[in-house]
């Protein structure tokens, strides 16, 4: 088992033909993933390595029933994007484009949640994606960190979930699925949406969920897990010693007042009964002293 995509996942990349679509589409094929469709507007009939274009995501579905999209396009233009993929009826929306103005991902999101509803699940933007390690990698991680396992992992940093991935398999802690959720204050799938899936998927034991300042989404995470989750948790959260009101990276990672700090997060995290590691460096030595015992 595992959560969102798994071997039998059929991917198509909007933005395909552009430098870094086809790089990491075809990184995505090597790896394992059935990767049957590329979109680009204007240039259907084309091919990439045997992978064909379509002009549309629908056109795309339709043709090949792919049922989960990667979005490498301009930022100007990713929101479209990826209320093209919604409206073709894909399922699973994984946009790897970052710099996505917050007022338009307000209005992807008001679309997706609209009142007609939406069956599709984005993941990101400003995110590596989601892997299912030997299985399904849909995003820009490096696969060979990754090893088969029953650990899940969530994270809102695409480098800090490689080396937390790096440290798990070098102990011998393979992974369930990984997801990156992205650092924008405006995102699809959360920390708690995850969780959740995490709790019903057999495969998975134990969770890491890796946080980081900015925002309420860790506290309101912990909250979750005090109540409804049964699984060991470990928690980390980035930033600690960042200064409040200054910008570390991530769009979403600004301490305002009293709201987002680190020290904040992991007050809350250990009231919800996470097990919180503060040494980067240690954490993957953390979880397998957690899950193991």
């Amino acid at each position: 088992m595992s959560i969102f995509v798994n071997q039998d996942t059929r991917l198509l990349v909007q933005g395909i033909t552009g430098q870094e679509g086809q790089f990491h589409a075809l990184q995505c094929l090597k790896y394992g993933t059935k990767v049957v469709a590329g979109v680009t507007p204007g240039k259907a009939g084309q091919e990439v390595a045997g992978i064909p274009v379509f002009n549309t995501v629908h056109d795309a579905v339709q043709k090949t029933g792919a049922d989960a999209s990667m979005i490498f396009v301009p930022p100007a233009f990713a929101p479209d994007a990826i209320l093209e993929a919604a409206d073709a009826g894909v399922p699973l929306i994984v946009c790897i484009t970052e710099g996505i103005p917050i007022h338009d991902m307000l209005r992807v999101r008001a679309a997706l949640e609209g009142s007609q509803g939406s069956s599709s699940r984005l993941i990101g933007p400003n995110c590596p994606g989601i892997i299912t390690p030997g299985a399904c990698k849909i995003g820009i991680m490096p696969g060979a960190i990754h090893a088969p396992g029953s650990i899940g992992v969530i994270s809102r940093s695409g480098t800090l979930t490689y080396e937390l991935v790096d440290q798990l398999t070098k102990v011998g802690l393979g992974q369930s699925t990984c997801i990156g959720i992205g650092g924008d204050p405006v995102n699809g799938t959360g920390f708690i949406d995850c969780l959740a899936a995490f709790v019903e998927d057999e495969q998975t034991t134990g969770i890491v969920m890796l946080g980081e300042i900015g925002g309420t989404a860790e506290e309101e995470a912990a909250a979750f897990i005090r109540d409804r989750v049964d699984k060991p948790v470990v928690g980390f959260i980035a930033g600690l010693t960042a200064p409040p009101g200054r910008h570390m990276g991530h769009a979403g990672a600004i301490v305002s007042g009293s709201r987002g700090s680190a020290t904040t997060k992991i007050k809350a995290l250990e009231e919800g009964g996470v097990h919180v590691c503060q040494d980067l460096g240690r954490l993957g030595r953390f979880c397998l002293d957690i899950f193991s015992s």
